[in-house]
Protein backbone atom coordinates (compact mmCIF):
# COMPACT_ATOMS: atom_id res chain seq x y z
CA UNK A 1 0.00 0.00 0.00
CA UNK A 2 1.33 3.42 -0.93
CA UNK A 3 2.24 5.84 1.84
CA UNK A 4 0.38 9.09 2.48
CA UNK A 5 3.05 11.20 0.70
CA UNK A 6 3.00 8.84 -2.30
CA UNK A 7 -0.80 9.00 -2.61
CA UNK A 8 -0.78 12.78 -2.32
CA UNK A 9 2.05 13.10 -4.83
CA UNK A 10 0.11 11.05 -7.40
CA UNK A 11 -3.04 13.07 -6.70
CA UNK A 12 -1.16 16.35 -7.16
CA UNK A 13 0.36 15.12 -10.42
CA UNK A 14 -3.09 14.06 -11.64
CA UNK A 15 -4.49 17.49 -10.75
CA UNK A 16 -1.65 19.27 -12.57
CA UNK A 17 -2.23 17.15 -15.66
CA UNK A 18 -5.97 17.98 -15.63
CA UNK A 19 -6.09 21.38 -13.94
CA UNK A 20 -8.90 22.94 -15.94
CA UNK A 21 -11.37 20.08 -15.80
CA UNK A 22 -10.49 19.39 -12.14
CA UNK A 23 -11.29 22.96 -11.11
CA UNK A 24 -14.37 23.06 -13.30
CA UNK A 25 -15.74 19.81 -11.90
CA UNK A 26 -15.14 20.90 -8.31
CA UNK A 27 -16.86 24.25 -8.80
CA UNK A 28 -19.79 22.72 -10.66
CA UNK A 29 -20.17 20.08 -7.95
CA UNK A 30 -20.22 22.71 -5.19
CA UNK A 31 -22.66 24.93 -7.09
CA UNK A 32 -25.07 22.13 -7.93
CA UNK A 33 -25.01 20.66 -4.42
CA UNK A 34 -25.55 24.11 -2.95
CA UNK A 35 -28.46 24.73 -5.30
CA UNK A 36 -30.23 21.38 -4.83
CA UNK A 37 -29.76 21.60 -1.07
CA UNK A 38 -31.97 24.68 -1.08
CA UNK A 39 -34.72 23.11 -3.16
CA UNK A 40 -38.04 22.32 -1.44
CA UNK A 41 -36.86 23.33 2.00
CA UNK A 42 -33.82 21.07 1.88
CA UNK A 43 -35.41 18.03 0.25
CA UNK A 44 -32.74 18.27 -2.45
CA UNK A 45 -30.08 17.85 0.23
CA UNK A 46 -31.59 14.49 1.15
CA UNK A 47 -32.44 13.19 -2.32
CA UNK A 48 -29.93 14.70 -4.75
CA UNK A 49 -26.85 15.84 -2.79
CA UNK A 50 -25.91 12.30 -1.65
CA UNK A 51 -25.90 10.85 -5.16
CA UNK A 52 -24.00 13.85 -6.48
CA UNK A 53 -21.35 13.08 -3.88
CA UNK A 54 -21.13 9.57 -5.35
CA UNK A 55 -20.87 11.06 -8.84
CA UNK A 56 -18.07 13.39 -7.79
CA UNK A 57 -16.31 10.45 -6.12
CA UNK A 58 -16.44 8.64 -9.46
CA UNK A 59 -14.89 11.66 -11.18
CA UNK A 60 -12.06 11.85 -8.62
CA UNK A 61 -11.30 8.13 -8.95
CA UNK A 62 -10.88 8.59 -12.69
CA UNK A 63 -8.77 11.68 -12.05
CA UNK A 64 -6.42 9.82 -9.71
CA UNK A 65 -6.09 6.92 -12.12
CA UNK A 66 -5.27 9.21 -15.02
CA UNK A 67 -8.32 8.12 -17.02
CA UNK A 68 -10.19 10.32 -19.56
CA UNK A 69 -12.26 12.94 -17.74
CA UNK A 70 -15.41 14.95 -18.29
CA UNK A 71 -17.42 17.11 -15.90
CA UNK A 72 -20.41 15.16 -17.16
CA UNK A 73 -18.96 12.07 -15.44
CA UNK A 74 -20.31 13.47 -12.18
CA UNK A 75 -23.89 13.41 -13.40
CA UNK A 76 -23.76 10.26 -15.53
CA UNK A 77 -22.42 8.33 -12.53
CA UNK A 78 -24.75 9.98 -10.02
CA UNK A 79 -27.95 9.17 -11.88
CA UNK A 80 -26.99 5.73 -13.17
CA UNK A 81 -28.67 3.23 -10.84
CA UNK A 82 -29.91 6.19 -8.80
CA UNK A 83 -31.86 4.17 -6.22
CA UNK A 84 -28.90 2.01 -5.24
CA UNK A 85 -26.65 5.00 -4.72
CA UNK A 86 -29.24 7.01 -2.83
CA UNK A 87 -30.07 4.02 -0.63
CA UNK A 88 -26.40 3.40 0.15
CA UNK A 89 -25.72 7.02 1.05
CA UNK A 90 -28.86 7.35 3.19
CA UNK A 91 -27.95 4.11 4.96
CA UNK A 92 -24.49 5.50 5.68
CA UNK A 93 -25.96 8.81 6.88
CA UNK A 94 -28.41 7.06 9.18
CA UNK A 95 -25.74 4.98 10.89
CA UNK A 96 -23.37 7.93 11.18
CA UNK A 97 -26.15 9.94 12.82
CA UNK A 98 -27.08 7.14 15.24
CA UNK A 99 -23.47 6.68 16.33
CA UNK A 100 -23.05 10.43 16.75
CA UNK A 101 -25.83 10.34 19.36
CA UNK A 102 -23.35 8.44 21.57
CA UNK A 103 -21.20 11.60 21.71
CA UNK A 104 -18.58 12.97 19.36
CA UNK A 105 -15.81 10.36 19.49
CA UNK A 106 -17.93 7.31 18.54
CA UNK A 107 -19.47 9.35 15.73
CA UNK A 108 -16.04 10.32 14.37
CA UNK A 109 -14.77 6.74 14.55
CA UNK A 110 -17.77 5.41 12.66
CA UNK A 111 -17.63 8.24 10.12
CA UNK A 112 -14.06 7.17 9.36
CA UNK A 113 -15.16 3.54 9.12
CA UNK A 114 -17.90 4.47 6.63
CA UNK A 115 -15.77 6.98 4.68
CA UNK A 116 -15.11 4.71 1.68
CA UNK A 117 -18.81 4.05 1.07
CA UNK A 118 -19.32 6.75 -1.63
CA UNK A 119 -16.30 5.45 -3.56
CA UNK A 120 -17.52 1.87 -3.38
CA UNK A 121 -20.97 2.92 -4.60
CA UNK A 122 -19.32 4.87 -7.44
CA UNK A 123 -16.71 2.38 -8.56
CA UNK A 124 -17.91 -1.08 -7.50
CA UNK A 125 -21.19 -0.89 -9.32
CA UNK A 126 -22.49 -4.37 -8.48
CA UNK A 127 -22.15 -3.98 -4.72
CA UNK A 128 -25.56 -3.66 -3.06
CA UNK A 129 -26.42 -0.46 -1.21
CA UNK A 130 -26.30 -1.99 2.26
CA UNK A 131 -23.18 -4.01 1.47
CA UNK A 132 -21.15 -0.92 0.53
CA UNK A 133 -20.99 0.29 4.11
CA UNK A 134 -19.97 -3.19 5.30
CA UNK A 135 -17.10 -3.32 2.80
CA UNK A 136 -16.03 0.17 3.87
CA UNK A 137 -15.89 -0.96 7.50
CA UNK A 138 -13.73 -3.94 6.58
CA UNK A 139 -11.45 -1.89 4.33
CA UNK A 140 -10.84 0.71 7.01
CA UNK A 141 -10.42 -1.70 9.92
CA UNK A 142 -7.02 -1.00 11.42
CA UNK A 143 -6.60 2.09 9.22
CA UNK A 144 -8.97 4.62 10.81
CA UNK A 145 -6.12 6.40 12.57
CA UNK A 146 -4.24 6.68 9.28
CA UNK A 147 -7.36 8.00 7.54
CA UNK A 148 -7.81 10.62 10.27
CA UNK A 149 -4.18 11.75 9.95
CA UNK A 150 -4.56 11.73 6.15
CA UNK A 151 -7.49 14.14 6.40
CA UNK A 152 -5.69 16.32 8.94
CA UNK A 153 -2.72 16.61 6.60
CA UNK A 154 -4.73 19.10 4.53
CA UNK A 155 -5.38 21.40 7.48
CA UNK A 156 -2.57 23.80 6.57
CA UNK A 157 -3.86 24.15 3.03
CA UNK A 158 -7.39 24.70 4.31
CA UNK A 159 -6.22 27.49 6.62
CA UNK A 160 -4.50 29.15 3.67
CA UNK A 161 -7.76 28.80 1.74
CA UNK A 162 -9.54 30.77 4.45
CA UNK A 163 -6.98 33.56 4.10
CA UNK A 164 -7.74 33.73 0.37
CA UNK A 165 -11.51 33.82 1.03
CA UNK A 166 -11.91 30.33 -0.42
CA UNK A 167 -10.27 31.05 -3.76
CA UNK A 168 -7.33 28.72 -3.10
CA UNK A 169 -9.79 25.96 -2.20
CA UNK A 170 -11.58 26.34 -5.53
CA UNK A 171 -8.49 26.41 -7.73
CA UNK A 172 -6.26 23.92 -5.93
CA UNK A 173 -6.95 22.59 -2.44
CA UNK A 174 -10.43 21.17 -3.09
CA UNK A 175 -9.59 19.22 -6.26
CA UNK A 176 -6.23 18.10 -4.81
CA UNK A 177 -7.82 16.90 -1.58
CA UNK A 178 -10.61 15.11 -3.46
CA UNK A 179 -8.17 13.30 -5.74
CA UNK A 180 -6.09 12.31 -2.73
CA UNK A 181 -9.10 10.82 -0.94
CA UNK A 182 -9.95 8.85 -4.09
CA UNK A 183 -6.37 7.59 -4.11
CA UNK A 184 -6.73 6.51 -0.50
CA UNK A 185 -9.81 4.48 -1.44
CA UNK A 186 -7.93 2.80 -4.31
CA UNK A 187 -5.02 1.91 -2.04
CA UNK A 188 -7.23 0.63 0.79
CA UNK A 189 -9.20 -1.49 -1.67
CA UNK A 190 -6.08 -3.04 -3.14
CA UNK A 191 -4.67 -3.59 0.34
CA UNK A 192 -7.86 -5.40 1.38
CA UNK A 193 -7.67 -7.67 -1.67
CA UNK A 194 -3.93 -8.33 -1.37
CA UNK A 195 -4.24 -9.28 2.29
CA UNK A 196 -7.32 -11.48 1.89
CA UNK A 197 -9.54 -9.13 3.90
CA UNK A 198 -12.04 -8.75 1.06
CA UNK A 199 -12.08 -10.80 -2.11
CA UNK A 200 -12.25 -9.26 -5.58
CA UNK A 201 -15.50 -11.20 -6.01
CA UNK A 202 -17.08 -9.26 -3.15
CA UNK A 203 -16.16 -5.98 -4.79
CA UNK A 204 -17.85 -7.39 -7.90
CA UNK A 205 -21.04 -7.78 -5.89
CA UNK A 206 -20.83 -11.46 -5.01
CA UNK A 207 -21.59 -12.49 -1.46
CA UNK A 208 -19.22 -15.12 -0.12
Amino acid sequence: MKSRPEIKAQAKAAYKANTGVSIGAYIVYLLVVGTVSGISFGAGAVILAPVLMVGFSFFTIRLYRGEPLSIGDIFSSAFDNFGRKLGGMLWMGLWTYLWSLLFIIPGIIKALAYSMTPYILANDTNVAATDAIKLSMRMTNGHKGKIFVFMLSFLGWELLSVLTFGILDLVFVGPYRAASMAGLYIELKQNAIDNGIISAAEFAGQRV
